[in-house]
């Protein structure tokens, strides 16, 4: 329950991300469980999506709420945020390294072009590589007040084209089969 309130007391922080912790903590869990991790692993899972942006507590506000586009310095604060709330919870002795490792790497990148370390394909933790889809698919699917929200299908085609690049391949397609089942349709697949 602590979790859920600081993953909670984020999005009152970022105003235009209202619901996101609870959709991607709920998406994250399922996803896990349909690959068959044991309730730690979801566990963990679970607790990392909680926690993933809690780094944007020391993110200044004239950045995290910025209207345009970010210039290079202020992308680079605002990228650092992984690596700030992995420092800030490191020492919860009870929070598993799995759940840590999520809050690190989630924002990197299948072809290692993501951010903290530029890690790259299995090198990257598979609760980092779970949330990533799963983070990328909320954001398309939600109404943000600079964009509408995506339909599910123009969320996966879109992801789909990021397949080996931005995701997991292979979890990608797990994730979007989930989708898929859980919405009762076959969504025509970009190959």
């Amino acid at each position: 329950m602590t979790l859920r309130t600081l993953g909670s007391a984020l999005e009152h922080r970022d105003n235009e991300t209202s619901g996101h912790t609870e959709r991607v903590v709920s998406l994250s869990v399922r996803l896990g469980q349909r690959l068959g991790w044991s309730p730690d692993q979801v566990l963990a899972l679970r607790w990392g999506a909680y926690l993933h942006d809690l780094g944007k507590i020391a993110i200044p506000d004239a950045i995290l709420h910025k209207a345009g586009p970010l210039s290079g310095p202020e992308m680079q604060i605002m990228q650092s945020h992984p690596r700030i709330g992995y420092d800030l919870l490191q020492n919860l002795p009870f929070l598993p390294s799995e759940a840590l490792d999520l809050v690190r790497y989630h924002h990197e990148k299948w072809d290692g072009s993501g951010y903290p370390a530029g890690l790259r394909g299995k090198e990257i933790p598979e609760t980092a590589r779970i949330f990533s889809i799963v983070d990328v698919f909320d954001a398309l699917t939600s109404a943000r007040p600079y964009k509408a929200a995506w339909t599910h299908e123009q969320a996966l085609a879109e992801m789909r084209k990021q397949s080996g690049k931005q995701f997991d391949p292979e979890l990608l397609r797990a994730f979007a089969r989930m989708i898929e089942d859980e919405s009762g349709t076959r969504l025509i697949e970009n190959r």
